[in-house]
């Protein structure tokens, strides 16, 4: 604080400077989520690495990233008893595979999930793949990738590179599980996915 004119005159520390735009669109963003999502949303760690599968070390650097948000998102599923997934990828970390599932009426269905980090990542999302559900939906292309064109790409684009897969996830298929388990079920689609 200095004294100018009479009057006490605070000034700002060099470390508060104005959030940039990306950050205030950001928050604008998460306004509009859920108390929950919000919450799991805010404890995936956002990324620092921009770099994809050709970039060498940099990969490298980026996918221990990748692997530690991933190891935060899902102990904190599981501390909140909301474990839905399980995912490894192949030596490179470009090629990923596993399961997910959602429990409806306290039926848990259960599905293949996979996907390919394109070599524009991370400025271009992966497509996730359900491939068992393929044809069973209209919210999905062929070869069974789920739609997210409309709600998460503008979100992954306003937030690239700063997020990973845990974060496409989270705020990708999570809730297109929650949007279409529900209908396919009623519709009987997927009773052999049942467990």
């Amino acid at each position: 604080m200095g004294f100018a004119s009479g009057r006490v005159r605070a000034s700002l520390p060099v470390s508060a400077a104005p959030p940039t735009p990306r950050v205030r669109a950001r928050a604008r963003a998460m306004e509009t989520w859920d108390s929950t999502t919000l919450a799991t949303v805010k404890k995936i760690p956002l990324l620092t690495h921009k770099a994809g599968p050709r970039d060498g070390d940099a990969w490298v650097a980026r996918l221990k990233e990748e692997y530690q948000a991933l190891i935060g998102y899902v102990t904190s599923n599981k501390a909140n008893d909301n474990d839905w997934f399980t995912i490894v990828s192949d030596k490179t970390g470009t090629k990923w595979s596993g399961k997910c599932w959602y429990v409806h009426e306290l039926i848990r269905y259960e599905f293949d999930l996979q996907f390919e980090i394109p070599i524009t990542y991370p400025a271009t999302p992966f497509e996730i793949e359900l491939p068992e559900l393929d044809g069973k939906t209209a919210k999905m292309y062929r070869g069974g990738k789920v739609c997210l064109t409309i709600h998460f790409k503008p979100l992954w684009a306003k937030n690239a590179p700063h997020f990973g897969v845990a974060h496409a996830l989270c705020l990708g298929l999570a809730p297109w599980l929650a949007a279409e388990v529900p209908s396919l079920v009623e519709r009987g689609v997927i009773d052999a996915f049942a467990k």
